[in-house]
């Protein structure tokens, strides 16, 4: 049904005749009951992962770093591919957050909540691979710039391995206020339909006493846009310092000042379509159809296809440059040892997914069909894995010394490390979808007025009449609003 004044080509944010109590049923009810058998399924897989996950670190740290296939020439093999990937994985979150809210995109209400606990799930995972890298993990506290008494022994303020600390320390604090700022007004009504006392305790606890009164709702909204302002830059510099890491150094292929662009399209590009991946799993099991809809997966389509675009372009400068510079490492870094060396296989699996594939997205039919989004989400975060591990390995096992040449595949351990931070992001989201709401309510409400079904019905019968119709019924109502007053007013005088 289409309003007079109303665009055909917008279509509603909410499926479905919905008011306002619907609204808190649906989202609020699956945390009261019992979670399906779907869940059950996905929440005893991601244990088990982390358990393997566990064991894998746990090896790594008692027999050291040695478990893993590095070696003298390749120092960064899976550990640093996987951190530069999650990294990645956690842009999307914050950039619908907080770029869309200030563009007020109406669309976001619906995907806002769950892509910023992607955030904060897949930077926790991040970080732990630099931790481990180092080997002995219990020096990781080195570092931290504090004062301390080792005398002259301080952190390395010119390396970007110490900027990522800084960056990604900040876009994580950050991230977490932004996300739990917008859980409050759900967990009061959470708390005000709780059962038990316990229930209504920690919700109450987690709800910061909030009532919803009027001083409470600005203060909210002053606050989310603060962090949103704090936030948007912070998109754009983490991935931009994570970038650092190989721009600065001297190896070929690495020393490049397209990085940081091309990092975060890229970060944009992987985390979006992991955002598709996880909100598809929740509308399935969380029957959440209505408010998850075909269009929200349509408008973050055409943001793969944008930003993967733009990655494509990246690819073709490079070998672009690395053709007019003329310099002899960086040309056999491009076209032998990257495009058609022992790892070249990576580069064209890398090609197919991040270029050739996406572009079925220009089609309205496949950026609105959910088992090729599923799909094309998946081959997506292929290959942006594929993309950070071509970057690490094949700039790499052919450095300027062919005596040191050698080939990289991984070990046990850095496989199960890897596995086992999927299983931890898991859990973590499938716990999320049990006690959190997974959609903001508020939010969801604040657009059901102008996109609701609901809202809707109610004005076609406006639609129907005429001007002079209209304007009698505007009368007659003022008529009515007059006569109600003068017998208030009678009443009182009376």
């Amino acid at each position: 049904m289409h309003l007079k004044y109303e665009s055909t080509l917008r279509e509603p944010l909410v499926d479905g005749v919905k008011d306002y109590h619907q609204v808190t049923e649906d989202i609020i009810s699956p945390i009261e009951a019992k979670p399906g058998k779907l869940w059950y399924v996905g929440f005893f897989i991601s244990l088990m992962l982390l358990a393997f996950g566990a064991f894998s670190v746990t090896w790594e740290v008692y027999y050291g770093t040695g478990v893993w296939n590095l070696n003298k020439t390749i120092g960064w093999g899976w550990d640093i591919t996987n951190f530069v990937w999650w990294v990645g994985i956690g842009h999307a979150g914050t950039l619908i957050s907080a770029i869309l809210l200030l563009f007020r995109q109406g669309w976001r209400t619906g995907v806002n909540r769950a892509a910023e606990a992607m955030t904060i799930f897949a930077v926790m995972c991040a970080g732990q691979f630099p931790i481990f890298h180092m080997g002995r993990v219990w020096m990781a506290f080195f570092v931290l710039p504090y004062p301390n008494t080792r005398g002259p022994l301080w952190v390395n303020f010119n390396s970007p391995l110490l900027w990522d600390v800084f960056a990604i320390s900040t876009y994580f604090t950050v991230s977490l206020l932004f996300w739990y700022s917008g859980l409050i007004p759900d967990f009061a009504t959470v708390r005000d339909r709780a059962k038990t006392k316990l229930r209504k305790l920690l919700y109450g606890i987690a709800a910061f006493g909030w009532t919803g009164s009027t001083k409470h709702w600005q203060r909210h909204e002053a606050l989310s846009l603060v962090l949103a302002g704090l936030s948007t830059p912070l998109v754009l510099s983490v991935h931009t310092i994570v970038s650092f890491d190989f721009a600065t150094s001297v190896i070929p292929g690495w020393h490049t000042t397209i990085f940081p662009p091309y990092f975060v399209a890229g970060a944009i590009f992987s985390g979006f379509a992991m955002v598709n991946t996880l909100l598809i799993i929740v509308r399935k099991i969380l029957h959440l159809e209505d408010y998850i809809t075909i269009g929200h997966m349509e408008a973050m389509n055409k943001v793969i296809v944008l930003t993967g675009s733009v990655v494509g372009c990246a690819y073709l400068t490079e070998l672009f440059m690395a053709w007019y510079a003329a310099v002899p490492y960086e040309f056999d870094t491009f076209y032998k040892y990257r495009a058609a060396g022992p790892l070249g296989w990576s580069y064209w699996i890398m090609m197919t997914c991040n270029v050739i594939t996406p572009q079925v997205f220009w089609f309205s039919k496949m950026r609105r069909n959910v088992a090729v989004t599923f799909v094309m989400s998946i081959i997506v975060n292929i290959g942006m894995w594929f993309e950070r591990f071509v970057i690490i390995c094949t700039s790499l096992y052919r450095d300027y010394l062919p005596s040191s040449w050698s080939y990289y595949r991984p070990s046990w351990p850095e496989v199960g490390f890897y596995m086992g931070t999927f299983g931890l992001f898991f859990t973590c989201f499938f716990l999320f979808s049990k006690y959190f709401p997974v959609i903001a309510v508020a939010e969801i409400k604040s657009v059901l007025k102008t996109s609701g079904e609901s809202y809707k019905k109610g004005m076609e019968q406006y639609e129907q009449q005429s001007a002079e119709q209209f304007e009698a019924g505007l009368h007659h109502d003022d008529d009515h609003h007059h006569d109600a007053h003068g017998a208030v007013a009678h009443a009182h005088h009376n």
